[in-house]
């Protein structure tokens, strides 16, 4: 129908809208006519004097943006929140919003289904002509060229560090355990077949503050990376415009946490180290050691401890235990010196206290000579070097990626 008219409609801003005849959203020409047109394309109706309608298949040049969301987890959420916010404030960026997710079980899907929004659940099929813009944030799948090409604008993606570095699933963990000072949010475009890759939109550098976890960290990046989102999408053209590929130099990638990370090495990791180590991952998994040829976990890190060692005449090997009473820690020796756990998990949980006394007390107190086997934590070095072989396939496959 708008092919069969157009000449009479050319140079007419193209208006939102919805059919008056069926309840799909197309857009209008905003003109009347006083014909009687072939029967409608989209719901099949005859009107009799009708507004003509045609399908949205042009490049929009202000919001507001009929947005795709893909997405799962917590920190998707954010940006999912806010931009269904959006539909409903004065400053509208959002005209219209649907959710693509992978399961039914995920935060994004229970939002969704809160606040009523239409959800997809991966893989998708034809779109055209249906979205302006799509938005990636922790979706953790590739998407194809052809169904990037079907939204006009695009497909954005929140990725939450300063790109090029920490390409990949988890760059906050490693953001936390490189002990990095400055990170940020990115907005970039989305390109086929490689995460992270695509041209820079929009960045916001962030300070890490001191003993920041990466819970917090990525909570406090969620927020941000949603107001971002929403600040790109109010001046897209222009941001388009203006995009810059990321740099070739600084590329590092941040490959998914595992347990083979948790496992402690005494005798090359500072207490620096352990604190990040911590700090990094030790809410999703427990840092972990050997003890009596039992895997044990190191519960409720208290950090660096200043543990006095006049009279006992021998440097204390790595992997050695210390209970200290008066602050109810255990105590263990590292590379550079003594950081502090507050409980352990063996079959159950323990306290410093319980393990010492149910464990440690009368060895400690009958110490002499070599320490015994009962007071001292062993590194996995089976476990450790795994860890290494990952380290070098990452840089392996940095190298790849340039």
């Amino acid at each position: 129908m708008w092919n069969n008219v157009k000449a009479k409609v050319m140079g007419l801003k193209i208006l939102h809208g919805f059919c008056n005849y069926c309840t799909q959203r197309h857009a209008s020409v905003g003109v009347w006519v006083k014909r009687t047109p072939e029967k409608h394309r989209r719901c099949g109706q005859v009107p009799g004097k009708t507004r003509l309608f045609a399908t949205r298949n042009y490049l929009s040049t202000e919001p507001p943006w009929r947005v795709l969301f893909f997405g799962t987890d917590d920190f998707a959420v954010e940006s999912l929140k806010l931009l269904s916010a959006s539909r409903d404030s004065n400053d509208r960026v959002v005209e219209s919003l649907e959710v693509v997710t992978l399961s039914n079980d995920v935060p994004v899907k229970k939002f969704a289904d809160q606040s009523k929004l239409p959800v997809h659940i991966w893989p998708l099929g034809d779109l055209q002509g249906r979205f302006d813009v799509g938005v990636v944030v922790s979706f953790g799948c590739l998407l194809r060229e052809g169904l990037i090409n079907q939204f006009p604008c695009g497909i954005l993606n929140v990725h939450p560090s300063l790109l090029p570095r920490w390409r990949g699933p988890a760059p906050v963990f490693h953001t936390i355990l490189h002990g990095d000072t400055i990170t940020g949010v990115s907005v970039m475009q989305i390109r086929p077949k490689r995460f992270d890759v695509g041209p820079i939109l929009h960045q916001e550098i962030y300070q890490v503050p001191d003993n920041f976890t990466a819970d917090q960290l990525g909570a406090t990046l969620a927020t941000k990376g949603a107001q971002l989102l929403i600040d790109t999408l109010r001046t897209l053209p222009e941001r388009i415009t203006n995009r810059r590929e990321q740099a070739q130099d600084g590329a590092t990638l941040a490959p998914k946490i595992s347990t083979s990370m948790s496992w402690i090495v005494w005798e090359e990791q500072t207490c620096v180290q352990i604190d990040r180590l911590f700090r990094a991952i030790a809410s999703r998994i427990p840092l972990r050691t050997i003890w009596m040829g039992k895997t044990i976990k190191l519960l409720e890190f208290s950090g660096k401890c200043n543990i006095s060692l006049s009279g006992r005449g021998r440097r204390p090997v790595p992997g050695s235990m210390s209970y200290q009473k008066e602050s109810n820690t255990l105590a263990v020796c590292c590379k550079d010196g003594w950081v502090g756990f507050k409980a352990v998990m063996l079959k159950k949980r323990l306290s410093a206290a319980d393990f010492y006394n149910g464990y440690l007390h009368q060895s400690f107190q009958n110490r002499s000579g070599p320490p015994k086997q009962e007071c001292l934590f062993h590194s996995n070095r089976d476990r450790s070097e795994l860890h290494s072989a990952g380290e070098k396939n990452s840089l392996t496959q940095l190298h790849a990626v340039h």
